[in-house]
């Protein structure tokens, strides 16, 4: 029971990371009607970032405090020098100038940073254990993920929900034009938008720099899981991508931990290896096919959508 209790909690901290990322392009989608494949580019500049500012300051959390301002005037810069001419553009046209930004911050990275991956060290108490119940220890690092992210999505629920900025916010995703007609400087809220997405962004990036290397191009592949999670919660939902980041990294943590035991019962252990390597790989995959033919807009599509 300790151990399924321990892998649910593994699953709550993919989860909530995969959350942080999939919240900021939720709320480009949502808004802005931007298909930013370079999303993952500003996951990957806000953990390069943390490394950077970390070493120079010798604290984690003043280096985070750095990366997260630099993450977001990074976005902004970005919305402001490269995007803001694509908002009329069909969504081909978008990702084909977002992946041409993904190469491009890859080789900036390169430049900047060296080839070498980084790595982001954290305080000595953030690295031991603490007592989740008797008998379970759990990591310290990732129990801050999980507090960071719950907060984060609270953050973003009286955000989005009670103030008058998520007001403006839920009616531009609506009727743009509308807003624009109220008198809301429509450019600007999509720039403040944009620059809120990418911190997010940076936070996701940062979190996961210390249980991985900093290094280019590690934001290619959150980014396919991230936009899984668009896709299953409905796009510009953000109470979607809540419930679908947690389901997936649930899922893709239990898959992996308990189905080569579950197959290893019938089958012989090199099969069951195989085998249940497969299907972990393919379980959210899954889950996104079955959700798109019962549910073709998401399990909870934004209103207008």
């Amino acid at each position: 029971m300790l151990l399924i209790f321990e892998q649910f909690l593994n699953g709550l901290q993919i989860g909530l990371l995969l959350f942080l990322l999939a919240a900021g392009l939720t709320l480009v989608f949502g808004i802005m009607d931007m298909v930013n494949l370079a999303h993952g580019s500003l996951y990957m500049m806000g953990a390069y970032f943390a490394a950077v500012f970390t070493e120079w300051t010798g604290s984690f959390f003043l280096g985070a405090a750095l990366a997260l301002p630099a993450g977001a005037l990074l976005g902004i810069a970005v919305e402001m020098i490269a995007l803001r001419t694509l908002y009329t553009r069909d969504h081909l046209d978008q990702v084909l100038a977002t992946f041409g930004l993904i190469l491009f911050f890859n080789e900036l990275a390169r430049l900047m940073f060296g080839a070498g991956g980084m790595t982001i060290q954290t305080p000595d108490w953030l690295q031991g254990q603490i007592l989740i119940l008797p008998g379970l220890p759990y990591p310290s690092y990732r129990f801050l993920i999980i507090l960071v992210g719950l907060l984060c999505a609270a953050f973003l629920y009286v955000l989005v929900q009670r103030t008058r900025l998520g007001m403006l916010i839920r009616a531009g995703a609506s009727n743009r034009e509308m807003v624009g007609a109220l008198g809301i400087n429509i450019k600007q809220l999509f720039t403040l938008v944009f620059g809120l997405g990418s911190a997010l962004a940076a936070l996701a990036g940062l979190m996961a720099g210390p249980v991985t290397t900093v290094q280019i191009g590690m934001g290619d592949n959150i980014l396919i899981l991230a936009l899984v999670v668009i896709v299953i919660g409905g796009i510009g939902s953000l109470p979607g991508a809540f419930i679908a980041a947690l389901a997936i990294g649930i899922i893709d943590t239990m898959g992996r931990a308990f189905l080569p035991n579950i197959l290893g019962s019938f089958l012989s252990p090199s099969e069951a290896s195989t085998l249940a390597t497969a299907l972990s790989s393919m379980l959210i995959y899954i889950l996104m096919a079955a959700v798109l033919v019962l549910r073709p807009a998401g399990l909870f599509p934004a209103p207008g959508r």
